[in-house]
């Protein structure tokens, strides 16, 4: 991963967060599992809870790995910056076509996405069909039942 993701400033918080308590708390609980697991005694191939002590002790190095460059190339978006058009970082309000209800959503990089919180990648198809549209613009997100068209009602 090269390219920098976006992130909010919770967003950042959130994954540093994140990142210490994988460092702190969670290597820590698999080292005194592996301990554990290899004062038990025997062949260690045949241990399962060393063996699966040694698979979470990877996925977790893979997250830190992960989450460490991520934070390192990081580019902080601050939303609100624009009101006129859909960036990064924007608020924006959505009516669904022959739906009364609207539905806020938050453009964020795709690290810190989370649609049940309302926050949505720019590289997921809603995303793409929202960023730079203006007020009263119509997004068309192809969905497996068909097209979906939303109209812009708000950018904050």
């Amino acid at each position: 991963m090269e390219q920098g993701q976006y992130l909010t400033p919770e967003g950042l918080v959130m994954l540093e967060n994140r990142l210490l308590d994988l460092k702190e708390v969670r290597r820590a609980e698999i080292a005194e599992r592996l301990r554990y697991a290899m004062e038990e005694g025997g062949d260690l191939s045949e241990n399962a809870e060393y063996e699966d002590a040694k698979n979470e002790q990877a996925f977790i190095e893979g997250e830190v790995q992960r989450l460490e460059e991520i934070i390192a190339n990081a580019q902080i978006i601050e939303g609100g910056s624009r009101t006129d058009m859909v960036v990064v970082g924007s608020r924006v309000t959505v009516q669904e076509k022959g739906s009364k209800e609207t539905e806020q959503y938050m453009l964020v990089g795709s690290a810190e996405a989370s649609p049940r919180d309302g926050k949505i990648s720019l590289e997921s198809p809603m995303g793409r069909a929202l960023i730079g549209l203006k007020l009263g613009g119509k997004a068309t997100v192809k969905a497996p039942d068909g097209d979906i068209v939303f109209t812009v009602k708000k950018i904050e």
